[in-house]
């Protein structure tokens, strides 16, 4: 007969080794491809990690998930909760544990190192919503698959354009990591035309994949609350995104702010969602007008939006936009100290960013675009 102390040695060593073999197997569902990885390798990992995800789901969840290419899935997307906004496709509170494990890790695929723990960020805060202002579930039911894994930690919107309307109890709005949901518009291919698309509340990624061609406008990374303590660390999605903008409005001389900040107020996003194919003028300082310094500070802040995507589709993203530094502007309107509410936007002829505190430096709005190549119009079949 075992002694209590052997008995407890073993299962000591036992859980041990269970958590060894989790961290394990965290870190290679979060490592990222290195920089010689090509655009035709990032695309085969992604597809490899959708068929992977497809494999846990039975059919029902696989006709749930799919969606026709040309259909109006690929612009249905929006910052709205749930349900002032209806969603469809694969919801993550309706998922086991395996099958929601195996969402993750498509995204961790698809996105790079900032950019998945960016969303996972997002999600972690409408659920810090879910649970300061009560709106949970709408079926009433548990989260069966938990949050967003251990592993990966790292009110009212406007919107013009909308969905259908889904019912939670009591008639209010659902928040919380249930409700975000990922669709595959067109089949997971490494060389014909499909989308990834994983969005809810304050989220909406729209990946277009094409062989070795990628574009993730349009989409829309937010933020509420835009700071939130977790685990006792303070957590700021899109801390990156407002430093980084304030830092170079100041480092502006009096010439360099008068051209670049506005003289009417911009309070939300004039590109937000429904505004499709809708163009505006440039406005504000030309990138050509910045010092070197100040351009490397711009071309660090656009990368906080283009350097979401895995590295492999970023690096020639980037490169894109620099080069049309001479019409590239960035414009400004607020006040110019930090902690302040200020809206910014950068645009280009390929490149649309706004940034746009809703009336509290706690509730963002952002808004990724390329007006040449929205859901990969210059090689996906519309």
């Amino acid at each position: 007969m075992h002694s209590p102390v052997r008995i407890a040695s073993l299962a000591c060593i036992a859980l041990c080794v269970t958590v060894a073999a989790t961290v394990l197997a965290q870190r290679s569902a979060s490592s990222r491809p290195t920089s010689t990885s090509t655009p035709a390798d990032a695309t085969a990992r992604i597809v490899a990690s959708a068929q992977a995800l497809l494999s846990t789901l039975d059919a029902a969840g696989r006709a749930k998930v799919q969606f026709p290419l040309d259909g109006p899935q690929k612009t249905k997307w929006s910052n709205l909760p749930s349900p002032m906004f209806q969603r469809d496709g694969l919801r993550m509170g309706d998922l086991t544990p395996t099958e929601r494990a195996a969402v993750m890790t498509l995204l961790s695929a698809a996105l790079s190192r900032d950019g998945y723990r960016k969303v996972v960020d997002i999600m972690r805060g409408d659920e810090v919503l879910r649970k300061t202002q009560g709106a949970g579930s709408p079926r009433g039911a548990p989260n069966r698959g938990g949050g967003v894994p251990a592993d990966d930690r790292s009110g009212g919107d406007g919107q013009r354009g909308g969905g259908r309307s889904r019912g939670a109890p009591g008639g209010g709005v659902v928040f919380g990591e249930d409700e975000y949901y990922l669709a595959f518009v067109g089949t997971p291919s490494v060389t014909a035309p499909w989308m990834l698309q994983f969005g809810g509340h304050h989220l909406a990624i729209n990946l277009t994949l094409a062989g070795s061609q990628a574009t993730m406008a349009p989409s829309l990374p937010a933020a509420q609350p835009a700071t939130y303590a977790f685990e006792g660390r303070t957590v700021r999605p899109l801390g990156n995104e407002n430093d980084k903008a304030f830092a170079l409005i100041n480092a502006l001389d009096g010439n360099g702010r008068s051209q670049a900040i506005l003289t009417f107020r911009v309070a939300d996003l004039v590109l937000g969602p429904g505004q499709d194919g809708r163009t505006i003028q440039p406005e504000g300082i030309r990138a050509s007008a910045l010092s070197a310094s100040q351009q490397t500070m711009l071309w660090e802040l656009v990368q906080e939006w283009t350097g979401i995507v895995t590295d492999a589709f970023a690096q020639p993203r980037m490169a894109e936009v620099r080069a049309n530094l001479h019409d590239t502007y960035f414009a400004w309107s607020g006040p110019t100290t930090n902690g302040s509410a200020a809206y910014f936007r950068i645009q280009g002829p390929t490149l649309v960013i706004e940034y746009a505190p809703q009336n509290s430096v706690d509730h963002i709005h952002t808004i990724y675009r390329d007006p040449t190549n929205d859901y990969g119009a210059k090689f996906a079949r519309r």
